[in-house]
């Protein structure tokens, strides 16, 4: 879509005070999807020159807020990390065209806010922060599970831009479970819900997201009971932060959020399997 509004596009490396109307451009997907009659100049970050993912030497995952969605699941494919098959599922669940994937940024899917933001509930599910840079001042860090506020609303002030979120090396060796629903075979997902079990102490974190208004992270000590888990996800979710909306009513999105927690409570609740060994013939 055209945005005749817009009457400039300026090259983010090129510092210039930011004004009224204007916006940060990653993949523009979204921007440009729909009509923005308040923009009147974008600022592209395409050329900032940003290497999308970084495994650093401490183990944890940087990943720019310019990288694509189609460079971070090509990525996944090559990191060695128990937690790596999330990368996969969560990309998957944009169920969107490969156009879409070389263009929207994971950036972008966090900064909209979004309840289905499949990068919202990756990040938030592994403990990532995301830096954040304002117009003046230092940088500030934010947990990924706090940066979406309600649907459509972040932490983000005005002018103020996510650089990057980074996962913890300790997250990367979670053992995950992945849990989404969709009303439809290739709709918007209603409630998506991941589990990651700490293997150095036990822990176990629920995030469930989609269904919810904003991202809710629930971490255990140890793997709860069936009514613990529940009572957690009961306290810690009002009655009006379920998402509603033509992808789903509240109380089909609570019940698939809590079916789903079990499952992945049970799931993750058991040893790991080992693998089985073939016996060589005699």
């Amino acid at each position: 879509m055209d945005l005749n509004t817009v009457l400039d596009v300026r090259d983010a490396r090129r510092r210039e005070p930011w004004r009224p109307g204007d916006a940060w451009l990653g993949g523009g997907t979204y921007l440009f999807s729909e009509p923005q009659p308040h923009l009147r100049r974008l600022v592209d970050l395409s050329r900032t020159g940003w290497e999308p993912v970084v495994l650093r030497q401490d183990g944890a995952l940087e990943i720019a807020a310019t990288c694509t969605i189609a460079t971070l699941y090509r990525f996944a494919a090559t990191l060695a990390a128990p937690a790596a098959p999330l990368f996969t599922e969560c990309c998957r669940a944009f169920l969107a065209s490969f156009k879409i994937w070389n263009m929207a940024t994971v950036g972008g899917n966090l900064c909209n806010g979004l309840p289905a933001g499949p990068m919202i509930s990756l990040t938030a599910a592994l403990d990532g922060r995301c830096l954040l840079r304002p117009q003046t001042g230092a940088a500030r860090a934010v947990p990924a599970a706090d940066f979406v506020t309600g649907a459509g609303r972040t932490v983000l002030a005005e002018g103020e831009l996510l650089r990057s979120v980074t996962l913890p090396a300790r997250a990367l060796r979670c053992r995950t479970a992945f849990r989404q629903a969709s009303l439809y075979g290739l709709g918007r997902s209603g409630a998506l819900v991941i589990g990651a079990l700490d293997p150095a102490d036990g822990s176990l974190a629920v995030t469930v997201t989609a269904a919810t208004v904003r991202p809710v992270r629930l971490w255990f000590p140890l793997v709860p009971d069936a009514a613990g888990l529940r009572a957690a996800l009961a306290a810690a979710v009002g009655d009006d932060e379920w998402f509603d909306d033509i992808h789903g009513l509240p109380e089909w999105r609570r019940h698939m959020a809590f079916r789903f927690a079990e499952e992945i409570r049970r799931e993750l609740g058991r040893a790991p399997q080992a693998p089985r060994r073939e016996e060589t013939p005699r």
